[in-house]
Order: structure tokens, then C-alpha cells, then sequence
């Protein structure tokens, strides 16, 4: 039996992990200007994040059709693949669990498990590598499946926005609520647990600061934490540095976040991926 896992650009796991690991992933589009890009190969985190800022209009972004799903299944199969667990961004999120359902249905050469991580980014990353570790030490998919709700349990992400702005472009706000926004300094803090996005009201960035720092805390202790961000290395690393003396030893993962969601959160977004211990 080998189990091969597959997952979508939206991971932000290290590239070093997912080639260690032998993870398939499937590259989301982003849409900006006249042209189409695949998140990774033709536009890197650091180009988006760059160019952001010069549109007037918020870049849009994709999944892939069933057929592209369809055919990196087929290919694990020619390598070897009996089974196939595909983990991808939470389905309140994204219709990317629909699409991969869709073509697992179409793939006969091997038999395709579709898994909603109920999480984004590192949050959907950690299971991803969490998967891949299981599969090599010979665990079955329902075993593999019993490890990772038992992590999704323990997993939160949780980010504050820099600005108001990108998700006033995107259309996930109004203006009035944006400009508000803007006036009185909030800068929101965004947090994902088991599949349910939930938000805070913070006021300037020095508060939404503080809250995260009180946020690892209540999670604490920890298995494994990351740093995420969106074009704010040296804020994030800065970050990491206040509050290393409570993560785990080893290194600790600096991420930037992935085009789907920057599309909507913009530059400036600072926050923690983390697994709480047992």
C-alpha cells in the first residue's frame, strides 16, 4: 500500500519540506492586470506583494478545474500511488475540497481520500506534513485521518491586518465600514479554528500587537508554532524574537502567506500558526 498525499498552493509550507516529504501540490491562479499566474511558478510571494499596492482593483483568484486535480491523481498512480489523501484549504474558505471531490470521483487508478483541513495556511500545512510523516511510517488513511482530527483540535491560526484597504477591494467590507476602519486606526486581528473564521477589533498596530502575544499565551504550551506574514520579514522576525523564549526549541518557521489570501488581507499581515501540546 502507498499512500501518496497531495494538497494546494495555499499550504505556505517550506519548499525544502514538501520536496523532503514528497508532497504534491496543485498551484491556485491569481489574476492581476490582463494576466493569470500560477501562485509559485510564475509569480513568487515576494512579486505579488510587491506589485499589490499599484492596482486599482484587487487581484481575483482561482482554483483549478477538476481536470488539473484529475491529472496529478493519474500521475501518482503511474509512481505508485494505491491511495491518494488530497488535504487541501478549508471549504468555508475556498471550493477547492469541492473541485478535488469532484475529480477523485473521476479517478480510477487509484482511490482518492478528499480531506477539508478546516484550516488555512500553516494551520492546513501542519496536517499536510503531519499526513506525509504518517503515510511513510506505514499508517492506513482512516489512521492517518484519526491524526489529524486530533491535531485539528489543538491548531490556531490567528493574523492582524495592516490595513483595511485590501479587504475593502476585495469586496469582503463596505466602504463605510472601511473607511471607519481607517479613521479610527483598527486594525483587525483574524482567527481560524476548526473550520470557524472569527475576528477581533483592535486599535493600531501597537494593540493588535499585544493581543497576538496574549493569544500565544493562552495557547501555550506548544508542539509546533510558525511565524506567518505578508511582506513584513523584519516585523516578523522581530516578532519571533520577543517571544522565542516560550516556542520550542529548533527552528521556527517564517512564512509568508500565500497570494489566495493576500489577495484580500494585503501587505503588513503578522501573525502565528501554532499546535498546542496534548
Amino acid at each position: 500500500m502507498e499512500i501518496y498525499i497531495v494538497t494546494d498552493s495555499t499550504c505556505d509550507l517550506p519548499q525544502e519540506i514538501i520536496h523532503k516529504n514528497k508532497i504534491s501540490v496543485i498551484p491556485l491562479f491569481i489574476h492581476m492586470g490582463s494576466k493569470d499566474f500560477r501562485d509559485g511558478i510564475d509569480l513568487t510571494r515576494h512579486e505579488f506583494y510587491e506589485r499589490i499596492p499599484g492596482f486599482k482593483h484587487a487581484p481575483t483568484t482561482a482554483a483549478p478545474g477538476p481536470d488539473v486535480f484529475c491529472q496529478v491523481y493519474e500521475k501518482l498512480a503511474v509512481a505508485g500511488a494505491t491511495q491518494i489523501l488530497s488535504i487541501h484549504i478549508s471549504n468555508r474558505l475556498s471550493a477547492i475540497v469541492d473541485i478535488a471531490r469532484s475529480a477523485g470521483k473521476e479517478t480510477t487508478a487509484a482511490q482518492v481520500t478528499v480531506f477539508d483541513s478546516r484550516q488555512l495556511s500553516l494551520g492546513t500545512g501542519f496536517e499536510v506534513l503531519t499526513a506525509a510523516q504518517a503515510a511513510a511510517q506505514g499508517h492506513s488513511i482512516d489512521e492517518i485521518l484519526s491524526i489529524l482530527e486530533e491535531q485539528i483540535a489543538r491548531t490556531h491560526v490567528f493574523a492582524a491586518l495592516d490595513t483595511l484597504e485590501y479587504l475593502k477591494r476585495s469586496g469582503r467590507m463596505n466602504f463605510a465600514m472601511s473607511t471607519l476602519g481607517n479613521i479610527l486606526h483598527i486594525k483587525p486581528l483574524l482567527k481560524m479554528y476548526d473550520g470557524n473564521p472569527t475576528s477581533e477589533r483592535v486599535r493600531t498596530r501597537k494593540g493588535a500587537h499585544k493581543r497576538l502575544i496574549e493569544l500565544l499565551d493562552e495557547y501555550y504550551p506548544f508542539e509546533q508554532v510558525a511565524v506567518v506574514h505578508s511582506h513584513a520579514f523584519d516585523r516578523a522576525q522581530a516578532l519571533l524574537q520577543e517571544v522565542r523564549g516560550i516556542l520550542p526549541s529548533g527552528d521556527i518557521w517564517i512564512e509568508e502567506i500565500n497570494p489566495v489570501l493576500g489577495a484580500h488581507l494585503g501587505p503588513g499581515v503578522l501573525g502565528f500558526a501554532c499546535i498546542s501540546k496534548k
